[in-house]
């Protein structure tokens, strides 16, 4: 089903349905600001290949093929031998509390420099991570280490996966809509490095050589005055869970390593590639636009075989997804973040003009497909 931030619910009243309103009425959100950040420390996939000694060369087949050049990461300490110790659960919680706040906190300062807003204008905070689970949240954290007024609306958004930047997305321009000349603002911050298993296996070596640790956060307003006039509008989004795969990608209990492990079926890139057409011609539908009415193209970031089968299946060109395989090869798959990654490599490119539209495009566990449409 496509989801407007446009839409009235009153037949929930007993209220005859209104017409569908037409896209950018009423005040949409605009997106006035983005930033990003990543961890201090970065490897290539053969220094990352060296420091873990790793010598299988089916592992090392899977990391210098995966189109990745370096990626941000927060190793595990050395013991006095030299090698990297294995870290438990509880530090790896520790790791994700430090990194996913301090990244978070630099990603919004630099979404609302952007934007030419600060931190006193916050109302509503929503933050998203699926590489740690905390109580409080880590919006509260963020608030206190902030300075944010205490007052401030926020939510968080944990265990989605790499999709749940848009689901998010979906929430915070609403909350925009609703509440016109007031500041939202959406932070991904997910510290990879927290969610590493080093073992032998193949499962873990495909997880182990596409994560990396960045956040990227994004500020919107619904407001006839200056405030986002150049950001784009958020219109509409749609969504679609592949059910016959809802296990091919999950975070499970690892009992022998004790501490979480994230799977990856080998077979995901094309699950999520044959469904994508379903679900990115839903959300143009509902606009009444053609897949050629569409300049811009953000996917997320998910790994090779991911993006050529979403290009290829959407008839996309190289050049579509230019900054999708930019950011996955600078960065790795930066879960729920990616997206923005590769948007504000669009807006430093200044190649979007006043009328231009653009599809958001996020794949996660579910297995789900998230997109978004957004006009210039």
């Amino acid at each position: 089903m496509t989801i407007s931030i446009d839409a009235e619910r009153p037949e929930l009243l007993g209220l005859p349905a209104p017409r569908p309103q037409s896209l950018g009425a009423s005040r949409p959100a605009r997106i006035a600001g983005v930033g990003t950040a990543v961890t201090p420390e970065s490897y290539t996939q053969q220094e990352v290949l060296d420091l873990f000694g790793i010598t299988d060369p089916k592992i090392r087949s899977v990391f210098l093929n995966s189109a990745i050049t370096r990626r941000h990461l927060t190793l595990p300490p050395l013991d006095a031998e030299g090698r990297r110790v294995s870290e438990p659960q509880g530090e790896l919680l520790a790791k994700h509390t430090r990194l996913a706040v301090d990244m978070a906190l630099r990603a919004m300062r630099s979404s609302l420099d952007d934007a030419g807003a600060s931190l006193a204008d916050v109302d509503y905070l929503c933050c998203v991570t699926s590489t740690g689970f905390l109580t409080p949240g880590l919006s509260a954290l963020v608030i206190r280490e902030a300075g944010i007024d205490p007052g401030c609306h926020r939510v968080d958004v944990v265990g989605m996966g790499c999709n749940a930047g848009l689901n998010a997305l979906n929430g915070t321009a609403a909350w925009a809509r609703a509440n016109p000349g007031r500041l939202a603002v959406m932070v991904c911050a997910e510290a990879c490095s927290a969610a590493y298993t080093f073992d032998s296996t193949m499962r873990t070596a495909v997880v182990n050589s596409l994560f990396g640790d960045g956040a990227a956060a994004v500020s919107l307003v619904a407001s006839d005055g200056a405030a986002g006039a150049d950001g784009p509008r958020v219109l509409s989004f749609a969504s679609h869970i592949i059910t016959d795969a809802i296990g091919a990608m999950r975070y499970d209990w690892d009992a022998d390593q004790h501490r979480f492990s994230f799977y990856l079926d080998p077979d995901i890139p094309y699950v999520v590639g044959a469904h994508a057409e379903r679900v990115v011609d839903r959300l143009l539908s509902g606009a009444g636009l053609p897949r050629s009415a569409v300049q811009h193209w953000l996917v997320h970031s998910g790994g090779k075989k991911v993006i050529d089968a979403v290009r290829v299946n959407l008839g996309l060109t190289r050049h579509d997804v230019r900054h999708t395989t930019g950011v996955l090869s600078d960065y790795g798959n930066l879960s729920s973040g990616s997206f923005l990654f590769s948007y504000e490599r669009l807006v430093q490119e200044h190649v979007a003009e006043p009328g231009d539209y653009g599809v958001l495009m996020t794949m996660g566990p579910g297995s789900t497909i998230e997109t978004a449409l957004v006009q210039w």
